[in-house]
């Protein structure tokens, strides 16, 4: 945590638990919109790195959610290197994914199933009040959610293999 006499970087602004959290339930969501079933865990690793770039977040908004995960990639490989980045990303961002969905299940919002190594968007508490969005996070919000489909019509090989991952 950050003091008064040292404020919060730009980096630290926008790459954080809280974000990462409710971006992880947005993909959960996603995931989940067409037959209810969880994400494999290790896929949650991609969705950071993927929604906190804004070159990437900009061409997954450009891309309709019906054109699929394939048409994003090429659209995203026209330059080889902003393909292959996307691992390093998820490598580099590996503890900001870990520390938001320990949030995200703290907080309620994620389900983490250690047996089937899934991970489950919880539905909010219908007493609650649904959460007001800022105008800045809405591309992202709906970019997450827009993942969590396209990876829910794959399987996990197809996935690695069209984002060139390795888990």
């Amino acid at each position: 945590m950050s003091s008064k006499s040292s404020p919060l970087t730009e980096v630290e602004i926008v790459q954080n638990p809280a974000l990462g959290s409710y971006a992880l339930w947005r993909f959960g969501l996603g995931h989940q919109s067409d037959d209810d079933r969880a994400a494999l865990f290790p896929l949650s690793f991609l969705v950071l790195p993927l929604v906190l770039h804004r070159p990437t977040l900009d061409l997954i908004n450009s891309t309709q959610k019906a054109s699929g995960l394939a048409l994003f990639a090429a659209k995203l490989g026209k330059e080889r290197e902003n393909l292959l980045a996307v691992h390093e990303r998820a490598l580099s961002l590996r503890q900001l994914t870990l520390d938001s969905i320990g949030m995200g299940v703290g907080q309620r919002l994620l389900t983490l199933n250690y047996d089937a190594a899934t991970l489950r968007a919880n539905a909010l508490d219908p007493r609650t009040r649904k959460p007001t969005i800022p105008e800045r996070i809405k591309g992202l919000s709906g970019a997450a959610d827009k993942i969590g489909f396209w990876f829910s019509q794959l399987g996990f090989q197809q996935i690695s293999s069209i984002l060139i991952v390795e888990f």
